[in-house]
């Protein structure tokens, strides 16, 4: 296995990760895992990378939910103007 990327403080860097790389590479994690067949210190280093990158996951889509907004239309249909989406 080849050596994680630690920031300074400790933490795994998957900062430049998309979210589609960061998921791919999470289920690959999930499969080992499931297999069984890792040793335990391996498993170890891979739980902590799969955790740094479901936390990863969980702040790109927390970005990309603050981001949409849905367009407000007036009584006629006509776009009035746009909102955050969660807002009632």
């Amino acid at each position: 296995m080849t050596e994680t990327a630690r920031e300074p403080d400790g933490q795994i860097d998957v900062s430049g990760y998309s979210f589609e790389k960061a998921v791919a590479e999470l289920e690959s994690i999930v499969a080992r895992l499931e297999r069984g067949d890792v040793a335990l210190d391996e498993s170890i280093a891979i739980y902590e990378r799969g955790e740094a990158l479901k936390k990863h996951c969980e702040k790109l889509l927390t970005a990309a939910e603050n981001r949409i907004e849905k367009i407000r239309l007036d009584r006629a249909g006509k776009p009035q103007g746009i909102e955050p989406l969660d807002a009632e």
